[in-house]
């Protein structure tokens, strides 16, 4: 069995967030049966010598049906009154494995509950573009427990089960431009 091999990520300087390129969005298991998934319009994200930090402005989520969306600003699931934005900041960046793996280790706020998060992905660069730019893209999976965050809002089937899982999955593809 091989030992898996875990080096910081070194990326001196501050980068900012090509937003035409990225995206944030969330899947959860919904009527046990098919996964719901909805995205953020508005989010911003900074690499800052090896940190990252984000967040999302919750009223700019994106489902296919207006009635969720009023649903999802209410106090049942983001409070968006009290609670505008979702906010994460890493603690560390890692490659491990290959060169393209990585985790990043921080701290996810939602309703103003902390709690540690681990999200695992990829990153590939830094790479000059054509045009002399430097370029890095960060695609990122972490699955939380919603109801930790006070997202507790459900609904019992007529056959049994529950209307939402308690699992999300939280997935972001950030494309940063080296400052």
């Amino acid at each position: 069995m091989t030992a898996t091999v875990s080096t910081p990520v070194e990326l001196a300087g501050t980068w900012r967030l090509d937003p035409v390129h990225s995206s944030a969005g969330f899947a959860v298991r919904h009527m046990v049966v098919a996964t719901f998934r909805g995205r953020f319009e508005r989010f911003d994200a900074t690499l800052r010598d090896g940190r990252l930090e984000g967040a999302v402005d919750v009223r700019s989520v994106e489902v296919k049906d207006e009635a969720l969306a009023a649903h999802l600003q209410s106090p049942e699931f983001f409070d968006s009154d009290r609670h505008p934005e979702i906010r994460f900041a890493s603690n560390v960046i890692e490659r491990r494995g290959t060169d393209e793996e990585v985790v990043v280790q921080g701290e996810l706020t939602i309703k103003g509950v902390t709690r540690p998060v681990e999200a695992r992905g990829a990153i590939a660069g830094p790479h000059e573009d054509i045009a002399g730019a430097t370029k890095l893209g960060l695609s990122l999976e972490a699955t939380v427990d919603r109801t930790a965050y006070g997202l507790s809002w459900n609904a019992p089937l007529p056959k049994g089960g529950l209307a939402l899982a308690n699992e999300i999955k939280l997935v972001v593809d950030l494309f940063f431009v080296r400052s």
